[in-house]
C-alpha cells in the first residue's frame, strides 16, 4: 500500500488554463503585442512561468526575446492579481483528496508555478490543512523535471520512493516522477493527451481522480 501522493497542480488538481491565458494576454497587451490562443497556452505551460512567457513572446513576434525581462515583470504583477481567475478543481478532486487524507496518506503538491501563487491556489480551493507540503517554483530547487524537490519531499516526510505515487498531466511530470524513482500516474483530464503521457514514462494513466483510491490500496 502506498503512503504518499505528490500532485502536480495546473492541469492535475485545478483547471488553471483560463487564468494563465488571461494573464499572458494581459501581459502581451501591455507590450502592444498580439495575444495567444487558449490552445497555444495549453501547449506552452508546464515548464514554469519564464518558459511560458518566452514561448508566448516568440509566438507573438519577439523571436529574439528582446523584451523578456520587461514581460516577466509585467506578468509577475498581473498573475499575482489574477492567479485564481476562473480556476476550478477538476471533477472528483476535492472528494478524492478528502478520502486520501482520511486514510492517512501524506499529501503534497509540487508545481512549476511560482511558489506564492502555488500556495494561494492550493489554499484557496482546498484549504490550509489538506496538504502536508506545498512546493512551488523557487530558488531552492531546480524546476521539474529535475527530481530534487520530489526527493526533498520524500526525505522530510521519511518516505521511500516505493512508498509514493506521483500524479501529473504533462510530459514534464512523467519525467519528474520517473527520475525520482516513484510510481508515476498520468492524469488524462489535464493539459496533455494520454499518448504523450505514456510516451514519457507514465506507469499508468487514469481518466478520473477517483481511480487513485484503488491505486493507493494495491
Amino acid at each position: 500500500m502506498k503512503k504518499a501522493c505528490i500532485f502536480d497542480l495546473d492541469g492535475t488538481l485545478t483547471d488553471t488554463l483560463d487564468s494563465l491565458t488571461f494573464s499572458v494576454n494581459a501581459t502581451m497587451r501591455e507590450l502592444s503585442l498580439k495575444e495567444i490562443t487558449r490552445e497555444e497556452c495549453r501547449n506552452f505551460v508546464g515548464d514554469g512561468a519564464r518558459c511560458l512567457i518566452e514561448r508566448s513572446l516568440r509566438a507573438c513576434g519577439d523571436k529574439d526575446l528582446v523584451r523578456i525581462e520587461e514581460a516577466m515583470r509585467i506578468y509577475g504583477r498581473i498573475f499575482k492579481e489574477n492567479c485564481n481567475y476562473h480556476v476550478e478543481p477538476y471533477d472528483g478532486v476535492p472528494q478524492t483528496l478528502e478520502e486520501l487524507k482520511n486514510r492517512g496518506i501524506y499529501l503534497a503538491v509540487l508545481s512549476n508555478k511560482p511558489h506564492l501563487q502555488t500556495v494561494d491556489v492550493v489554499e484557496t480551493f482546498f484549504g490550509k490543512g489538506m496538504f502536508d507540503r506545498i512546493q512551488g517554483q523557487c530558488e531552492k530547487f531546480p524546476r521539474k523535471p529535475d527530481p530534487a524537490a520530489v526527493r526533498d519531499i520524500l526525505n522530510k516526510s521519511h518516505m521511500k520512493p516505493e512508498d509514493c505515487i506521483y500524479i501529473g498531466d504533462s510530459e514534464v511530470d512523467m519525467k519528474t516522477g520517473k527520475a525520482a524513482g516513484v510510481f508515476t500516474v498520468g492524469a488524462n483530464w489535464g493539459f496533455r493527451c494520454k499518448e504523450l503521457l505514456e510516451q514519457n514514462g507514465a506507469d499508468i494513466t487514469i481518466d478520473h481522480m477517483g481511480e487513485l483510491l484503488q491505486l493507493i490500496s494495491t
